[in-house]
């Protein structure tokens, strides 16, 4: 492994820090946990801890002994001073005199002993950095050293590799009393330069940050070189289909089966993100890989992210999808089942409260592919994919030179139901459509973007799709969630599919459609050529039913309902004068919501319509708003205050309008008119 320390970058960092009241030590803190935090090798997504000994001075300008130390929440790579929050050493060196500590009282301890109360938790592994003497201690999740200690023989193959250089801590869930026996391990042997905490880590120690950081990178390569030079070929390739399917055939059949059924056609939907390559197809391929994921996880605090492990698929056939999707259900509930049955066998060991997670895989295998990472955002999906990744390195380098041998599943749900997690999660709530991909056309408009900036702070990623490709993708950026812009032409079939097939490629699939897009031509009905009538069909009736199409579609395949919503105009039901291109074509789109109800709502489909009236956007110009206001006779503030309630309608309140149909999970061909009050449009 690279060692990545730069003096010329450590003096840089230093002296920012310093002009901001920061000392060197923190600083070179901060500058090392970045360094190991950055490189997913070592430590992924919140995993693994740092550690300084140092002085802090109170509110009341008292000074103290601390333990700056990786506060919970904080990702090592991108960590700031505040992220290593100072605890009293006094109170940390008290505690190793206790005979035992639960996990809420040592939290508790800790916290009272903060220098500053607002700082976050300070890491489970406190207690463990402040009973070693050194100055710098680092901990890591390596996956080459993991392939060492997953082993049934993990303490013999840790001292060919290292002699006596490290010391071994058999396994113990964090806490108070893995603390206390690293301690006590340190201590028989001061001279180590780190330890190996058996099936969960690293940690090295010095005076120095550098010197920490040096060995630790030491350690790492120590064990990359042993695998290097003693590993073998681990997998023997399963045989594959002559033509596979793609990620984006299976995706929608995936995302759909792994969905939580809530109950009365509720769902709670995940997001997916796919990831191959030579490695992982290694991997997935191998005739070993159902039997390896029944093993667990090369490290406790995957299982936070992942479960118990990954769930393994067949390779899918070219052709034939409609068996892949029975396949898909059957492993999905075998999974299932499992994860049930190892709830149930380990809850039943002691009279501790806990409630059960949802059963569904987080990590999916599938041969001849890649994989799937699954979560309720798409930050979650990422992190149980960058986990799938770490997994596969770790567990083909354990069984390149022996066989991978993890923590057993009991141990295991100790840390996935440790009491502090299941809290966290419980605060955790998802929001209403949270793991929800919504899809919206003309995404770039007025109120197709308030559309995508509402429905994804309610926690849906979403597709803006627009003709005009770069205003989607800002569009989108404006969202805040992870959300796409997309280019698309919904008068082109093969664009309005290339928008979809975007969809599944990166989000699994598409929950919502609100098929947005249109424009208006005026001309007395009488006198309109037949090229500006079909034109005006095209788009503002015909794209609709290709929008649809695609959306039930994916609807079906998913088998998880999905909601399809139109923005039809009160030009559907109350037509203005020299508007009929424009009104006759949205009169056929509300009927077509209507349709769309009837024939899928057993599929738990649901199909709306918002009858808007006069919103400024890119069909309501202010050019229009001249034109229209002088065909009536009115001023321009009168004509668009022109309704009931003398107020100008926005696209926020459109964009409220479809939120509001999307979450009425009992409402189906309903009519929703945002016009500020309109009697000669009200529906009868």
């Amino acid at each position: 492994m690279q060692n990545l320390w730069n003096d010329s970058e450590a003096d840089k960092l230093v002296n920012a820090y310093g002009e901001k009241g920061v000392d060197r030590d923190l600083a070179l803190r901060v500058y090392t946990t970045r360094l190991l935090g950055g490189e997913p090798r070592l430590v992924l997504h919140g995993g693994g801890n740092t550690s300084l000994k140092s002085k802090a001075t109170d509110i009341l300008g008292r000074e103290w002994d601390v333990l700056c130390v990786k506060g919970s929440g904080w990702d090592m790579a991108v960590i700031e001073p505040q992220g290593l929050p100072a605890v009293k050493m006094e109170a940390l060196l008290a505690a190793r005199g206790l005979n035992s500590l639960s996990d809420e009282d040592m939290v508790a301890m800790q916290r009272s002993n903060l220098i500053d109360p607002g700082s976050p938790n300070p890491s489970i592994e406190t207690l463990l950095h402040a009973f070693l003497p050194h100055k710098f201690v680092d901990h890591t999740h390596s996956t080459a050293v993991l392939a060492l200690i997953d082993q049934e023989n993990s303490e013999e193959v840790c001292r060919a590799v290292y002699g006596g250089r490290l010391g071994f801590v058999p396994y113990i869930k964090p806490g108070f009393d893995l603390a206390k026996a690293a301690a006590e391990i340190y201590e028989r042997n001061p001279a180590v330069e780190g330890l190996i905490l058996d099936k969960h880590g690293i940690f090295t120690f010095a005076e120095g940050a550098k010197e920490a950081y040096d060995l630790m990178i030491e350690f790492v390569t120590m064990a990359e070189e042993h695998v290097a030079k003693n590993g073998r070929n681990p997998f023997k390739p399963v045989v594959l289909p002559a033509k596979l399917a793609t990620p984006e055939e299976i995706g929608p059949y995936l995302r759909g089966a792994i969905a939580i059924d809530e109950g009365e056609g509720r769902y709670g939907r995940m997001v997916s993100d796919f990831r191959t390559s030579e490695k992982i197809l290694d991997y997935v391929n191998a005739d070993t890989a159902e039997e390896l994921a029944l093993r667990g996880v090369s490290t406790p605090d995957l299982s936070i992210r992942i479960k118990t492990g990954p769930m393994v698929l067949p390779a899918p056939e070219a052709g034939k999808l409609d068996e892949y999707r029975k396949v898909i259900r059957e492993r999905v509930a075998a999974f299932s089942a499992r994860y049930k049955e190892y709830f149930e066998t380990n809850n039943a060991n002691d009279d501790v409260e806990r409630t059960m997670l949802d059963p569904m895989p987080r990590l999916t295998l599938v041969r001849g592919l890649g994989l799937f990472g699954h979560g309720r955002s798409m930050k979650e999906a990422k992190i149980a994919a960058d986990v799938g990744e770490m997994l596969v390195e770790a567990v083909t380098g354990a069984e390149a030179i022996g066989s991978f041998h993890p923590l057993a599943l009991s141990d295991l749900f100790e840390l996935e139901y440790w009491s502090l997690e299941q809290a966290k999660l419980a605060a955790n709530k998802p929001k209403a459509l949270s793991g929800q991909v919504l899809l919206v056309t003309g995404g770039a408009g007025a109120i197709g973007a308030a559309t995508a900036k509402l429905f994804a702070a309610q926690g849906a990623h979403v597709v803006v799709a627009d003709l005009n490709g770069d205003k989607a993708a800002a569009a989108a950026k404006e969202t805040g969630n992870a959300s796409i812009g997309v280019a698309c032409d919904v008068t082109d079939p093969a664009s309005v599919r290339a928008a979809f097939d975007r969809a599944v490629a990166v989000f699994g699939g598409v929950d919502i459609v609100v098929s947005n897009a249109g424009a208006a031509w005026e001309g007395r009905i009488g006198e309109l050529s037949d090229e500006t009538l079909r034109k005006s069909f095209e788009l503002n009736f015909f794209a609709h039913q290709s929008v649809a199409q695609n959306a039930v579609r994916l609807f079906l395949k998913q088998g998880t309902g999905g909601v399809l919503l139109f923005n039809a105009s009160k030009q559907a039901v109350n037509p203005g004068k020299n508007f009929g291109a424009y009104g006759l074509p949205k009169a056929a789109t509300l009927f077509l919501s209507r349709q769309y109800a009837l024939d899928y709502g057993a599929h738990g489909i649901r199909s709306s319509a918002v009858n808007a009236d006069r919103i400024r956007s890119g069909l309501l110009t202010d050019e229009m708003i001249a034109s229209r206001s002088a065909a009536r006779g009115v001023s321009e503030k009168d004509y668009m205050g022109g309704n009931l309630l003398g107020l100008e309608v926005r696209a926020e309140d459109v964009a409220q309008a479809f939120l509001h149909q999307a979450l009425a999970e009992r409402t189906t061909a309903d009519v929703t008119t945002v016009d500020g009050g309109n009697i000669a449009a009200a529906l009868r």
